[in-house]
């Protein structure tokens, strides 16, 4: 079997008395969505954060792409591909849509950041951010802040920023948040094309997104993982249904 895209192991945080993580290892492979799930207060967010380089575990390894990136800062494991879509305020807010993407893909390219007129002309630039905004179906409101943006947009804008960073993996944190059943379904439609460009670690509370898209799910209880399988087999299991579900055992 290939080597995993992302690589989660014996990973353990404490905040004092409290532990966040709890050896908690799993992993994420080529092509794939793997969801995390769990009640509220599990240590989902805590996780998240370690992976994405925010909060600095106490123990445990994190590789990606076959490299150990736990020394490794936010900027640095984003270079390297690691895409993270769930911190709303990393955006621009008095921004337009489209010159986030824009700082994004002037990013990638290791240009220096301009904040002057003539980058918005630069076609090099507002190209690639055009075709992330229309993939992620933002293209009509490509002129407008992010500030006036609803929740659900910036959700999409954040996804459009990592696109054009050409991220080699992406960690969604609760992507359907304020979105309504239309905008649910248009994005699980296309988080169900995007797993091929880059697998997707999937955090969501939406469970009828979780079960149609992910290949595997991973259940985190009070931070520790109870259980990874596929859809029917965490459905059937009864220590989740018991614990997360909300079914009798």
């Amino acid at each position: 079997m290939a080597e995993p895209v992302l690589d989660i192991r014996s990973l353990k945080k404490s905040f004092g008395a409290v532990v966040a993580t709890d050896g908690v290892s799993l992993d994420l492979r080529e092509g794939e969505i793997h969801a995390l799930i769990g009640p509220n207060g599990a240590g989902k967010s805590t996780l998240i954060h370690q992976i994405a380089g925010t909060i600095r575990p106490d123990s445990g390894e994190i590789r990606f792409l076959g490299q150990d990136i736990g020394t490794l800062g936010v900027a640095e494991r984003a270079r390297l591909g690691l895409g993270r879509t769930f911190q709303v305020s990393s955006l621009a807010h008095e921004f337009s849509a489209l010159r986030n993407v824009m700082l994004a893909v002037q990013g990638s390219q290791g240009s220096s950041f301009r904040f002057f007129r003539p980058v918005m002309d630069d076609a090099s630039l507002k190209e690639p951010a055009m075709a992330a905004l229309e993939r992620v179906g933002l293209a009509n409101r490509a002129g407008i802040p992010a500030a006036e943006l609803s929740h659900g947009e910036r959700r999409q804008l954040e996804i459009a920023i990592a696109l054009a960073l050409g991220s080699r993996a992406f960690l969604l944190d609760e992507p359907m948040a304020g979105m309504g059943p239309e905008g649910s379904q248009a994005l699980t439609a296309f988080l169900d094309g995007l797993r091929q460009e880059a697998p997707i670690l999937l955090v969501e509370h939406d469970m009828e997104a979780v079960f149609a898209l992910a290949d595997r799910i991973s259940v985190l209880v009070y931070g520790r993982v109870i259980a990874t399988g596929s859809v029917e087999e965490i459905r059937n299991n009864p220590t989740v249904r018991e614990a997360y579900l909300g079914e009798p055992a």
